[in-house]
């Protein structure tokens, strides 16, 4: 494997771990060292457009434009800029919202059957999407998320009843759910977190009886003639279950980038 190809294999490795900044970081580090390279700027291009922000996506169109002009059949570049541009507004941004239909033929005329072509295509249905759409994707993201935080309270109780402290601490973290798991252990475990524990393995009842409270609060509140009408002080249930959301939300946060960082040490030794 040359250099330039580990140096790839390291990007990709920390792309989908979801390192965006330690993604860029080696791409640029590869291209100080080994000049210019369109696989490369591919790279440091999709650690920029993939943290979907506007300086970013300045960033990434520059790096965007660098691999091509390397490479004009880059693939990898050809999907991702169009990607970029299918992402962009078309009032802010109109010459980069209508570059995607070049690029985009572009693609299709060199590899119709590409898993890049397959890739556009799919995003090309999303920037197609309606309103209703976006509702059932903002749906899936508050499930994925509910679920997400139930198994990290059930994974951690289960790792409390059999006393495996030290295993899990001890546990190579180079894997993101072990790593996660040490994280929430370390973070939540004692006797003070026993009702986060709790109401994060039963998140959805505890939500359901948390709505039914703030309604019979309101309701009460009015009927004895405290307020007019829906009070804040009816919704002060929602408080402790929202504290524990983003006590959950935290310690995965704070796992995935102790464990990027992780990575990111591992994978610059073998070099």
């Amino acid at each position: 494997m040359t250099g330039v190809e580990a140096c790839q294999d390291r990007c990709e490795q920390l792309f989908l771990a979801g390192g965006n900044a330690a993604v860029r970081r080696a791409a640029q580090e590869g291209l100080d060292e080994f000049g210019p390279q369109a696989d490369l700027f591919c790279w440091l291009a999709l650690g920029h457009a993939a943290e979907d922000d506007d300086d970013h996506d300045d960033y990434a169109e520059r790096a965007f434009r660098a691999g091509l002009s390397l490479d004009s059949s880059h693939l990898g570049l050809l999907a991702g800029y169009a990607e970029l541009c299918l992402r962009a507004d078309s009032f802010e941004y109109p010459g980069r919202a209508a570059r995607a239909v070049t690029l985009s033929q572009r693609l299709k005329e060199l590899a119709p059957e590409s898993a890049e072509a397959q890739q556009l295509a799919a995003a090309e249905r999303w920037s197609r999407r309606g309103y209703w759409d976006d509702i059932r994707m903002k749906a899936a993201a508050g499930a994925v998320a509910e679920r997400d935080t139930e198994a990290q309270a059930r994974a951690l109780a289960q790792d409390l009843a059999h006393g495996s402290d030290a295993s899990v601490r001890d546990a190579d973290l180079i894997d993101r759910d072990t790593a996660v798991r040490a994280a929430t252990l370390a973070a939540l475990s004692g006797p003070w977190n026993a009702p986060t524990r709790l109401l994060g393995r039963h998140r959805t009842t505890a939500w359901s009886v948390c709505f039914v409270l703030c309604f019979a609060t309101n309701t009460l509140l009015r009927q004895t003639g405290l307020v007019n009408s829906f009070s804040v002080w009816g919704w002060v249930w929602l408080v402790p279950l929202l504290l524990v959301d983003r006590r959950f939300a935290a310690v995965r946060r704070q796992a995935e980038a102790r464990h990027i960082a992780r990575l990111e040490a591992v994978l610059a030794e073998r070099r």
